[in-house]
């Protein structure tokens, strides 16, 4: 399959989970008044998604090293789209709930099993290149989704948003199947034996180097995330912005996400990961410094409540392909269960971004700003105590093959 293809197809796959966070943001509103709840409720469709989601990505990775990688992933593609089928036909906040659950399960397959596709298939630069063009490629996700969404439900109504999610399910899978290589042959793979696959899993989650790198990239990407699940309130209250107006903010936010992508590819092989990567929190460290400046001397508005996210995106896109991979190099013979466990846990940082952070910082735009700040200062703690206490000076220093009977 041509690399231009492979990517594209990558890319799609991982934004499946973005589109099903941020479609239906615009029509949380309405959701709430056809089903006559209240907004709390319709909240927790998001919670009903992302528990699923944070626990199913621990099973992706260990079940493409058992079936093949190609299997899991166009299965996932075709329950997350009778997933989104059971949001359409959805008489009231239960059924709605369980269609979010069932997407939850089934919509991280492609993030999860495209991070182990890339490694199978290649190393060093190519790998980052490869990582960064379908960083690139999946920043569009949260840029089109809610601007897309709001079309589609001022138009149609929000149900159709979820007609549009079913398709988006049906076409990938069925590309995955007629396209998508299989790179994990059944000499490789690994049977889901309890015991052996516990010990796997608890390896993993037992090596510092690769916790620490995880949840740096999981905290640097909170720092935007945030926003993304406070946009209703930050675009609608603070800036003043219609249902229509999603895209004065994503749009700048991804740009400047894909600019930082599209900047890593081209340094890959040039720039050594270490500097890459210091480049990166450096702007992100810029960025920050401005965005709170600016949200506590001036009113909330445009460009200037915006430009500075833009800004954190380009760094955070920058150091993020270089941060994954050096995490998935601890395990270089179990890539499927450590990239499951990777995504694990900036899920569950994503959670309790969700559950908890956004709710207690978006009343106030300083205060989302200062949340920004502390989720990029623990990423950057993160990387500091993996750089001094875990890296040699090689891309794979600190790796911890694991067999298959480990």
């Amino acid at each position: 399959m041509p690399y231009a293809q492979l990517a594209a197809l990558l890319a799609a796959l991982a934004t499946v989970g973005p589109f099903s966070i941020d479609t239906y943001l615009p029509a949380l509103q309405a959701i709430g008044a056809d089903l006559r709840v209240s907004p709390v409720e319709v909240q927790q469709t998001l919670t009903a998604y992302m528990v699923p989601l944070g626990a199913m990505v621990l099973w992706h990775g260990a079940l493409s090293d058992a079936y093949g990688r190609k299997r899991v992933i166009v299965i996932s593609m075709l329950l997350f789209t009778l997933a989104s089928l059971v949001c359409v036909f959805a008489g009231g906040i239960q059924t709605l709930l369980l269609g979010r659950g069932l997407q939850g399960i089934s919509a991280g397959a492609g993030m999860v099993v495209g991070r182990a596709v890339v490694r199978d298939l290649m190393e060093g630069a190519r790998a980052q290149r490869m990582m960064s063009h379908v960083s690139m490629a999946f920043a569009l996700g949260p840029a089109i989704a809610p601007i897309l969404g709001g079309w589609i439900y001022s138009t149609f109504g929000w149900r159709a948003v979820f007609v549009f999610l079913a398709l988006l399910g049906l076409v990938l899978a069925s590309l995955c199947a007629w396209k998508l290589p299989e790179t994990h042959p059944p000499a490789a793979r690994h049977p889901l034996h309890p015991g052996p696959l516990a010990r796997r899993y608890a390896q993993v989650f037992r090596t510092p180097g690769f916790l620490l790198l995880t949840f740096a990239v999981g905290l640097n990407f909170n720092g935007f995330f945030i926003y993304v699940l406070s946009a209703p309130v930050f675009l609608m209250r603070h800036l003043q912005l219609p249902e229509t107006g999603f895209g004065w903010f994503f749009i700048p936010c991804v740009l400047g996400m894909m600019g930082g992508s599209a900047l890593s590819a081209r340094l890959a092989g040039r720039l050594s990961q270490a500097r890459t990567i210091a480049l990166g929190y450096g702007l992100m460290l810029v960025a920050t410094i401005l965005n709170l400046g600016l949200s506590f001397l001036m009113p909330a508005g445009l460009p200037h409540s915006v430009l500075p996210i833009a800004l954190y995106n380009f760094g955070m896109a920058i150091a993020m392909p270089s941060l994954t991979l050096l995490a998935l190099d601890h395990f270089p013979a179990q890539r499927g269960v450590a990239s499951s466990c990777q995504s694990f846990l900036q899920m569950l940082v994503s959670a309790v971004a969700a559950g908890v952070l956004a709710p207690a910082l978006w009343d106030t735009v300083p205060g989302l700003a200062a949340g920004a700040t502390g989720c990029l200062l623990l990423g950057m703690t993160c990387f500091g105590l993996w750089w001094h206490h875990f890296h040699r000076g090689s891309p794979a220093t600190s790796r911890i093959p694991l067999n298959a009977d480990d």
